[in-house]
């Protein structure tokens, strides 16, 4: 591992000193559980590494206010996988952070570090993408709200602009019933990572939200509003149809040693129409 400086800033503004000063050689430590593999792997090479647990504005929290729900960047998957709020309201969300590592990893992975590092596998992005979640993102400039849609850009990559760090995750209180999943198929049980995951969305009015990932350089949000997906008697072979243009963005990496293109791309196809009947089943149960 090669030596680095280490920095324990208490406040937003000390942060952004040090960002500003260090650039692209600095390194934000919340959780940790990618960060730490990748020092000792030699793959992440910092000059600094930037401890923000002491900030107040970044402390644990999900809170239930004006139309939303608001969680800290710094909240772990455990904690959102077991909140009560998040499972009544987005149970996909809350089954994607139960399925994040083992155990030890999920008392210490953070939401805004798994949708930060920007894998195409990160479980949690499907989730957030059906549910349409904003990402609070402060800076020396000032706060910006950046739509979920528009925060990927490829694998390791977001929009997020030099110096400025994710606070919160907020998603929009649904204004009616809805249904919804997450699925995922790894090589085994456990804490693999996945060679797809999906996460589904149905509502009163038929529309299904179908987000993926691992099988493109991005996560990716495709929706239906015709209702057909959400139709029981709509004809099997329409829906197949309308599955292949929503996946047709779908491009697995033919050098992955998780899976082959052929299964991956046939496992996405599988979950989908998976995932169509139980957001719809659960729809229609309450």
């Amino acid at each position: 591992m090669q030596p680095f400086a280490y920095a324990r800033p208490t406040t937003l503004a000390e942060a952004f000193s040090i960002l500003q000063a260090y650039g692209r050689d600095a390194r934000l430590l919340a959780g940790g559980t990618d960060l730490i593999i990748r020092l000792r792997d030699g793959t992440a090479r910092p000059t600094i590494v930037v401890d923000v647990k002491r900030i107040p504005e970044l402390r644990p929290a999900i809170r239930k206010e004006a139309g939303r729900l608001t969680i800290s960047a710094t909240t772990v998957m455990s904690e959102i996988a077991s909140d009560e709020r998040v499972r009544r309201h987005f149970v996909a969300l809350a089954e994607a952070a139960a399925v994040v590592g083992a155990v030890q990893i999920r008392n210490r992975a953070t939401l805004g570090g798994n949708i930060c590092n920007a894998s195409p596998a990160a479980d949690t992005a499907p989730a957030l993408l059906v549910y349409g979640a904003d990402i609070v993102a402060v800076g020396s400039a000032g706060t910006r709200r950046i739509p979920i849609t528009d925060f990927f850009v490829r694998s390791g990559q977001t929009t997020l602009q030099e110096g400025e760090l994710v606070v919160a995750i907020e998603l929009p209180l649904p204004s009616g019933p809805t249904g919804a999943v997450h699925l995922r198929r790894t090589r085994r049980r456990g804490h693999d990572l996945a060679s797809v995951t999906l996460a589904c969305l149905v509502d009163a009015n038929g529309v299904t939200r179908l987000a993926f990932g691992s099988v493109g350089p991005r996560p990716v949000l495709s929706v239906d509003s015709s209702g057909v997906l959400a139709d029981g008697a709509a004809d099997d072979d329409a829906k197949a149809a309308l599955l292949e243009e929503m996946f047709a963005s779908a491009s697995p990496s033919p050098g992955s040693m998780r899976a082959s293109p052929e299964y991956r791309s046939a496992m996405l196809r599988l979950l989908g129409r998976r995932a169509v009947g139980t957001a719809v089943g659960r729809l229609a149960g309450g």
